[in-house]
């Protein structure tokens, strides 16, 4: 050690170089800020979809084509099957008539509405394996033609019942959402509150929900998740009403209808739960804007009166009905708490059984 060294006790602590504060994770939710920053009717559909679109495929992608087979609704299902089951008829209805007037032998054309209609019920007959005996090929042509309709027939019949298994065999949610949410009086202030209920006979267990709330916000687009008063339910047998509180720490503390308006404000659900019948976890999504958002306004009563039994049921077809009501009235405090909203009805408490 030297004259003009300190001692290593004297010297100053050089703090060690940490790493640097990690960044604000973004909130965007995956929209991007493309689409975040512009003003739209809205980010996610009352259905659930997406209201971006994602393009280029290539025209025959076949993946794509049996997602969207699987995933479309039901009546647009059939209509497609209907469709390509009459264009498929009538094509090979066309290559019999190319065959020449002698292709198809039996019943004459006239008893049957002509030649195309005579060729288009063959090949009905052919394509269902049906084989009724009435018109029956001639020739060559008119036979290669039934052996390939006949393996394309087999093929088109195994495939669609792959599919209409597949569809009947994927698990999904089907929740009713009200049609407007509600802004109402919640534990002495306020809440921002919507219901649901499940719109099948099986049983949705361990029920989990967030609520993001999208809107404005100078150049481009904020999102907040709000805290729910609660967001998991283990057993879902009627129905819920989703609250989140409206206090200083809230988002939407001192905004009013105007105000949801002016910024564009959409309100993104997300809910999961286990199906009880596949043992499965499935997804719905839903959202509310501005105009289908009511302050001033409580749910009215879904529930049924209690049967002499003591069930109790609750009526699904009420579920967006709605009453008015102050927003600053005390006596309306207790009327509005979710696990309260069934005390403002008489009749709650179920009779004693019939001796």
């Amino acid at each position: 050690m030297t004259a003009f060294e300190p001692p290593s006790s004297a010297r100053p602590a050089i703090p060690a170089a940490g790493p640097p504060p990690a960044p604000d994770e973004p909130k965007d939710l995956g929209f991007g800020n493309v689409m975040g920053g512009a003003r739209q009717q809205r980010l996610v559909n009352r259905d659930g979809s997406f209201t971006s679109r994602r393009m280029g495929f290539p025209p025959f992608s076949y993946l794509n084509g049996y997602h969207a087979l699987l995933t479309m609704t039901w009546p647009r299902f059939l209509g497609y099957v209907i469709v390509g089951y009459t264009a498929m008829n009538a094509l090979f209805a066309a290559a019999f008539l190319l065959c020449g007037e002698t292709a198809l032998g039996g019943a004459a054309a006239r008893q049957m509405g002509g030649r195309f209609l005579r060729a288009f019920f063959f090949s009905v007959d052919t394509f269902a394996t049906i084989g009724y005996g009435n018109v029956v090929p001639v020739g060559p042509a008119a036979n290669v033609l039934v052996a390939i309709e006949s393996f394309v027939g087999l093929l088109f019949v195994a495939l669609l019942t792959g599919l209409v298994f597949a569809r009947f065999a994927r698990p999904t949610a089907a929740l009713m959402f009200s049609d407007v949410a509600v802004v109402a009086p919640y534990q002495g202030r306020t809440g921002f509150m919507f219901r649901v209920a499940n719109a099948r006979s099986n049983q949705l267990m361990e029920l989990e929900v967030k609520v993001l709330y999208s809107r404005l916000d100078g150049p481009g687009r904020r999102y907040d998740q709000l805290k729910l008063e609660r967001t998991r339910l283990v057993f879902f047998p009627l129905s819920w009403t989703i609250v989140h509180p409206i206090d200083e720490t809230s988002p939407l503390w001192g905004h009013d209808h105007t105000d949801l308006v002016r910024q564009d404000a959409e309100f993104d659900i997300l809910m999961s739960g286990i199906d009880e019948t596949f043992s499965q976890t499935v997804h719905t999504r839903s959202s509310y804007k501005p105009q289908e958002v009511v302050f001033g306004a409580r749910f009215a009563n879904i529930y049924n009166p209690v049967a002499r039994n003591g069930t109790i049921s609750i009526d699904v077809s009420r579920l967006s009905d709605i009453e008015p009501v102050p927003l600053d009235d005390p006596n309306e405090q207790r009327f509005t708490q979710s696990f309260r909203h069934t005390g403002h009805f008489t009749g709650f408490v179920a009779p004693p059984p019939e001796k």
